[in-house]
């Protein structure tokens, strides 16, 4: 049984789709941050960050980079916040926050946003890929 992140990746769960490629896959957090919070994950599923090939670690992070900066032109905030906790789901993915302020980055207070939100921030940000 896989991740709930590989039943993303193989369509049998929706997402709200920001970028893909043919490694990696970048979507909404559904239980945002702050508004524009994506998740970059590798298509395979590898439990730990550092368990990924070298390879595919510095392709994931640059994939996460250009998403990144699309964000960034996407969501009015001070900059993005980048992290890396993986205790929830067995599937390595880096958290990309837009950040306003400390609290953003802090996984205690999250967003309600409506699912046309959804769509129209996973949009917005794909405009600057």
């Amino acid at each position: 049984m896989g991740s709930i992140f590989t039943k993303i990746i193989n369509k049998e769960i929706p997402c709200y789709k920001v970028a893909e490629t043919d490694q990696f896959l970048a979507f909404l957090d559904v239980n945002p941050n702050a508004k524009g919070h994506t998740l970059c994950v590798p298509k395979q599923e590898i439990n730990k960050l550092f368990d990924l090939e070298p390879s595919v670690y510095l392709a994931l992070m640059d994939f996460s980079r250009t998403v990144a900066i699309a964000l960034e032109k996407a969501i009015d905030c001070k900059r993005i916040g980048m992290t890396v906790i993986g205790l929830e789901v067995p599937h390595v993915h880096i958290h990309l926050i837009p950040l306003s302020s400390m609290e953003d980055a802090q996984f205690v207070k999250k967003q309600q946003l409506a699912p046309e939100d959804f769509i129209q921030i996973a949009n917005k940000i794909a405009s600057f890929l």
